[in-house]
């Protein structure tokens, strides 16, 4: 089977009704980013962090995966399929896909805050202050805040760069650096963008763009992908 590698970002998520960060006025849920999403931010103020994060589990609750997720899951018929996603949100695995790499963490898991190998899975959506680790450490959301290391990036990359086909789903390419995987694929391979707005990347060769919400944009993907193979 040939190596699919798909990037998703917020579009795909933003269709099942995940509430997402935009960098408009730096907000986020009416909340300014470096209050909730930094290391600084934690520790001046745990307590609206740790509530934050709860209120974006309870959120995630509530919400199913859309047909663009459903699609991707679909694609395990006919390639090895490995998606990168930089969202925090379970909906992939809902839908089905069996390899799935969370560059920015996960919302239903924790992490100690003393030993950031002890990672956690939640029952349930709420995190509070005393919940602590095995050590007695407190614990914190399993996130990649802004400024920290993305750990599982090297893993990302030499997957990327393993890559028969490579296909990027609802994301701008802004944030890095996972926007950089594309930059390690090989020259030769085809590789396909979904988004309702395509970024500018005409640089890029053997690059098809599809300018479609992740939805139905992912439908003509799979499309193209499976008649690829006929």
């Amino acid at each position: 089977m040939k190596k699919l590698v798909v990037l998703t970002g917020a579009g795909i998520s933003a269709e099942s009704g995940i509430q997402t960060f935009r960098d408009i006025n730096g907000l986020w849920e009416g909340h300014d980013v470096m209050e909730v999403a930094t290391p600084e931010g934690w520790k001046k103020n745990p307590e609206l962090v740790l509530e934050f994060y709860n209120q974006r589990r309870k959120q995630a609750t509530t919400v199913k995966p859309n047909a663009a997720h459903f699609h991707l899951a679909g694609l395990e018929k006919h390639f090895d399929v490995t998606i990168v996603t930089q969202n925090i949100d379970p909906l992939h695995e809902m839908a089905g896909s069996t390899k799935v790499i969370h560059l920015h963490g996960e919302l239903f898991k924790s992490q100690s805050t003393l030993d950031p190998s002890l990672v956690y899975d939640m029952d349930g959506w709420e995190l509070n202050n005393g919940d602590k680790c095995e050590k007695g450490s407190q614990l914190r959301p399993f996130v990649v805040w802004f400024g920290e290391a993305v750990t599982k990036m090297e893993e990302a990359i030499d997957i990327a760069a393993d890559a028969d086909i490579f296909a990027i789903i609802g994301t701008s390419l802004v944030v890095y650096p996972a926007a950089s995987l594309l930059g390690y694929t090989r020259p030769e391979i085809k590789k396909y963008i979904v988004d309702i707005k395509v970024p500018h990347v005409s640089y890029v060769k053997n690059l098809t763009a599809i300018e479609s919400p992740a939805s139905t944009g992912t439908g003509k993907l799979k499309e193209i992908l499976i008649n690829l193979e006929l």
